[in-house]
């Protein structure tokens, strides 16, 4: 059978057959392999997807009952070269460690911030609830939902200086270079407190 749908905001069109899952799909006819595949019995959540802009397991829904529909996999998150801020949440507040849970988390937070920009931290757990994550412990997912809740722009330069708005200002002249001032500072040392004294026989 042919099916259509939009996948990250282009139509795809392909003849698959009825049985096909959508995780298949994804992974193995679009080659959107950011899109995990677990236990296949709907119970890890690591293969989640949004459909519509609502997270789906896309190991228990058909490929067919995806045509029309619009579906968003990790690889849709950004956009223009630019990471979602549910993308930089997780790298700011490390939120992953072995990654596989990953796209899945995220894409569920995305679809929670999309409805609830400011969620609290009971609701980040009841969003997440379905998908499991072993090594994390949750914590760090968590701030990371609300780094992204409270960056909805992103990483701004003002993040990126670490707070500091001095490091921002270019009225005092060039950007100082990482590890430039200490590499000022020793030569500003006299020689004699830099280099060893000659020992005499």
């Amino acid at each position: 059978m042919q099916i259509t749908m939009t996948v990250n905001g282009t139509d795809v069109t392909n003849e698959v057959e009825p049985r096909v899952l959508l995780v298949h799909y994804i992974r193995d006819v679009l080659r959107l392999t950011g899109t995990h595949w677990g236990c296949d019995t709907s119970n890890c959540g690591t293969c989640v997807v949004l459909m519509d802009g609502q997270p789906v397991k896309s190991c228990t829904v058909l490929a067919a009952m995806a045509d029309g529909h619009a579906i968003t996999t990790v690889e849709g998150l950004a956009t223009g070269g630019t990471l979602d801020p549910v993308q930089q949440g997780f790298m700011e507040e490390h939120g992953l460690q072995c990654g596989f849970c990953t796209p899945g988390m995220m894409l569920t937070a995305r679809a929670l911030l999309d409805v609830n920009p400011h969620p609290d931290d009971t609701e980040i757990r009841r969003a997440i609830s379905g998908q499991i994550c072993r090594c994390t412990g949750y914590a760090t997912i968590v701030r990371s939902v609300h780094w992204a809740a409270d960056h909805p722009a992103g990483m701004t330069e003002a993040d990126a200086a670490g707070g500091d708005p001095a490091a921002l200002d270019d009225s005092a002249g060039t950007t100082t270079e990482p590890g430039a001032a200490a590499a000022e500072a020793a030569r500003a040392i006299p020689a004699s407190q830099t280099e060893p004294e000659e020992v005499t026989a």
